[in-house]
């Protein structure tokens, strides 16, 4: 079973900036693209970046030019940096495959100040 641990968290001022990762118990050289999502008190989850197998990305317009999606295949991992961070961009944020086909974790809380 697929199990996905997200962690970097925290709270930060605006401007400033957050490393997220994720360890997978699993190979997501078999699960194929992966994405990080996020979701904000009463809002839907939301895809904010993908990555593919090979590492094609892609980007939420919201995301774009500040966070980048990057996988490390052998560690089964997947990270986020995200900069210049903006309240909106407060959030719980988790990982999954893209489509999130498996059991969501539970997710790294980003807090940005203004």
């Amino acid at each position: 079973q697929v199990q996905f641990v997200e962690s970097g968290g925290g709270l930060v001022q605006t401007g400033e900036f957050l490393r997220l990762s994720c360890a997978v118990s699993g190979s997501i050289f078999s699960i194929g693209a992966m994405g990080w999502y996020r979701q904000a008190p009463g809002k839907s989850r939301e895809l904010v970046a993908s990555i593919t197998r090979g590492g094609s990305t892609n980007y939420a317009d919201s995301a774009k030019g500040r966070f980048t999606i990057s996988r490390d295949n052998a560690k089964n991992t997947v990270w986020l940096q995200m900069n210049s961070l903006k309240p909106e961009d407060t959030a719980v944020y988790y990982c999954n495959g893209r489509p999130s086909l498996y059991s969501w974790g539970l997710g790294t809380q980003v807090t940005v100040s203004s």
